[in-house]
Parts: C-alpha cells; structure tokens; sequence
C-alpha cells in the first residue's frame, strides 16, 4: 500500500528539494575550500574536512591579484547597476504613465532586446569600444552591462509604476512639484520593492559576467573576478581547493546583498507578478 502524503508535505518536501538544489553546490564549495589538496584527492572520498584549514585563501590572495579583481568587479557592477537604474526609470515612467502610441508595440520590442544571445553582439560591442578607445577601462564594461539590463530593469518597473494611482502624482504636482519631481519624490519611493528587485538583478548580471570581461579588459589591471578565477588553474593541474577559495570570494558579496535585501526582493518579485 502507497504511503499518503498531506499537501503540507508535498510542499514542504519540493521546498526542501529547492533549497537543496540552490545550497548544496556552494556548500560544497566551501567545504573544498577548507580541505588540503591531499585530502581532496584522497579515496574514500571525505565530505567534511578532517582538518579544516584557511591556507587556500591565503594562496588564493597570493598567487593572483583577488582583492584589485574584487574592487574592479564591484566597481563596474555597482556603476552599471545605477546607471541602469537611472535610464530604466524615465523609460519605465514614460511607458506607464505617458499617452505613448504603440505602447504594446514599445514592449514587445524591450522583450525583443534582451533575448539575443550575447556572443552574437561580441563583434559589434568590440568594434565600438575599440572605436571609442573605451578598452580596458570601467566604461568599456559598464556601457554594455548598462545596455543589457536595461529591457529586464525597465519591464520590472513598468509593472510597478502602473499600480501606483496616478492620483498622488497629481497632489504633488498641484502642491509645487514638477512631472520629473513627482517622479523621484513619490513614484520611485513607492515602487521600492521594484526598484531594489530590479537593482538586484542588474548588479548580480554585471557581477557574474565573464564573455565581455575577458574581451574587452584584457590588461591584467582591469580584470574582474569572473576573468581572474579562471588564471588560478595551470596547464596541467587544477588547484581545486584554490579555485574553490576564490570562488566563495566571488559569492560572498552576492550572498550578503541578498542576506540584506532579501525581503524587499522576494516581496518586489511576488508583487511584480501578480501585478505584470
């Protein structure tokens, strides 16, 4: 006879498979970064470290630049998430409250954007970065990431700005504030849960890219952490617990920027769908 499960259990159990999923890669990550490369290799395999040791991050730090990769990474990502911001909310503000004809039209075409696979825009964007004179500089990342959050940030806030009553705006025009005003007055702090939602998916897309990084910074002084971790391995060995290392770097700053905000971006993606 089958055993019966309660709905409650159901649940619980696709819950826990989702956390699963999500944690047990970074955890094991952690753990192969607190192992020896003795031990790593060693058989049996041993899941928990037998003698837990932070030297891998210390070599980490030492055999590559990490900590410039690390400050040039949250320098393009934190610039190109605001920019992003920025632009996105007069574009998000005008498809929702402006008498803008095709507005369908308009969406469509944001959604159109964002679905061109990256490598096939490497040429152009190089071409005009080298055009420019942009390469290996902040602006030479900053620029592209900026263009390809732009669709996901602006449809974010769209959704957002079309449930706040057109009403309040008006108060605020009425008691002195000009359209631009009410804008960044009342709109934006209202849409907060969109605002933080959508910043959170712009700087995590310019954290974690690596195909523009590695081709249009190619001084070893403009590298971000994607491009840096990938230097730790030589052409016959491959430093696991090193790399390991350095890579919970890289996902420390995501995880505490999720840690911090991470009411505000659950409560923005819910209410985004609901309300998109």
């Amino acid at each position: 006879m089958m055993p019966s499960y309660s709905p409650r259990m159901l649940r619980l159990l696709a819950a826990g498979l989702v956390v699963l999923n999500g944690f047990f890669p970074a955890l094991w990550i952690l753990l192969t970064s607190l192992k020896t490369e003795t031990e790593l290799v060693s058989k049996p395999i041993t899941y928990l470290p037998h003698n837990p040791t932070l030297q891998n991050y210390v070599q980490a730090f030492a055999d590559q630049p990490l900590l410039k990769y690390l400050l040039n990474s949250l320098t393009v990502a934190i610039v190109a998430t605001v920019v992003s911001l920025l632009v996105s909310a007069f574009a998000a503000y005008a498809i929702a409250r402006l008498n803008l004809k095709n507005r369908q039209l308009i969406l469509t075409c944001i959604v159109a954007s964002s679905m061109f696979p990256l490598v096939t825009l490497l040429v152009p964007i190089f071409e005009t970065m080298r055009a420019l004179g942009l390469l290996n500089t902040y602006t030479a990342l900053v620029l592209p990431y900026t263009v390809l959050n732009l669709p996901v940030c602006t449809l974010v806030l769209v959704s957002f700005f079309q449930s706040i009553p057109k009403d309040l705006e008006n108060a605020a025009m009425i008691d002195g504030c000009t359209r631009l005003g009410a804008l960044w007055r009342v709109v934006v702090p209202l849409a907060a849960p969109g605002v933080f939602t959508a910043g959170i998916l712009a700087f995590v897309n310019a954290w974690d890219e690596f195909l523009l990084a590695l081709s249009l910074n190619s001084s070893a002084s403009m590298r971000t952490l994607p491009v840096g971790i990938t230097l730790y391995q030589g052409e016959f060995t491959f430093p696991w617990p090193i790399i390991s290392a350095a890579l919970i770097v890289a996902i420390v700053p995501i995880a505490v920027l999720i840690a911090i905000f991470q009411e505000r971006v659950v409560g923005g993606l819910t209410q985004g769908g609901l309300k998109g």
